[in-house]
Order: structure tokens, then sequence, then C-alpha cells
């Protein structure tokens, strides 16, 4: 009987791990989705420091790896590449996505992909927000007592939109 319940327990709560892929930071954030209530659960920011490119994804590979055992979390969800800068910025924040996605996928999580306009419409309410409103509206959502770095604010804000949007919870 015990079993059974806790069974269902787990079945209600979904873990979403929001990434915010870099090559020289990846904004990590994890949040719980239970009951339509939204728990904070860990956050942060990968830095990569190596001069080569290479050096960098292997690190961000392994810290995923890392950020993933210990958070558990049962889905994925991260940006999707904005073409605004340059050709050049696209391509290298594409190799950070991807060694996002093979992350979640070598744990065959569940990926999903959103826009900068959806997840700041999800978060602050109108697509065209700024980040020091995105990070305002996540330390009042989940009710954090300081607010974090920009980097970690942008996953944690990709793991509500994903929250918001979602049609499994």
């Amino acid at each position: 009987m015990k079993k059974k319940i806790l069974t269902k327990r787990l079945r209600e709560l979904i873990r979403i791990l929001g990434i915010d892929p870099g090559t020289r930071i990846t904004g990590y954030g994890v949040v719980e989705v239970s009951r339509q209530s939204l728990t904070h659960v860990e956050h942060g920011c990968l830095r990569l420091t190596a001069k080569q490119m290479s050096k960098r994804l292997l690190h961000l590979s392994e810290e995923l790896d890392r950020v993933i055992e210990k958070t558990e979390p049962t889905e994925v969800a991260i940006e999707k590449v904005f073409v605004g800068a340059s050709a050049q910025s696209a391509l290298k924040l594409g190799q950070a996505r991807g060694v996002a996605i093979l992350a979640a996928a070598k744990k065959d999580l569940p990926m999903h992909e959103y826009s900068p306009n959806q997840i700041k419409k999800a978060v602050v309410g109108r697509g065209h927000a700024d980040k020091k409103q995105v990070m305002f509206m996540i330390k009042i959502i989940l009710s954090l007592i300081e607010i974090p770095d920009s980097d970690a604010a942008d996953a944690l804000a990709i793991a509500i939109c994903h929250s918001n949007t979602s049609s499994s919870f």
C-alpha cells in the first residue's frame, strides 16, 4: 500500500530543469510542480573558462551531467537560439545547446524548447520584457530572498515557462 501511495505522489511531482545555454556561462534552474504549486529547488551558473571551445563544451557536458544527477529532473526545458547579434554567435550558442540537449537525451529526459518571447511572456506577461523585469519576477514568483544572477534567472524563467505552458501537468 505504501509503495502505491509513493508511486502516485512521484507521478504528481514534475521537476523541470531549465537551461539557458552559453559558451562562457550556462545558467540552470530547477523548479518542482505539484498540483498547481511551483517550488524553487536549485539554481546556478556553470562558468566555462577554458580557451579552447572544445574544452569549454566538454566542461559544460560534465557539469550538466552533475546537475542532472544531483537534481533528478523529470523534464528539461531550454531556450531556442536567437539569431539577433551575429551568425557566429548563433553558431557558438548552437554548440552549447547541442551539449545541453545531449545531456538530457543521455538520461532519456523529455526536452522542450521555447523562444525568448515565449519565456518572457510566461514570466512577465509580455514578450518584450527586459532582463531586470524577468529577474524581478523570478524572485517574486519563486519567493526567493535575493534576485538570482541573470543567467540563472533566465534558466528559472525557462523552467517556469514550461510549467505554465505544458499540458502534462
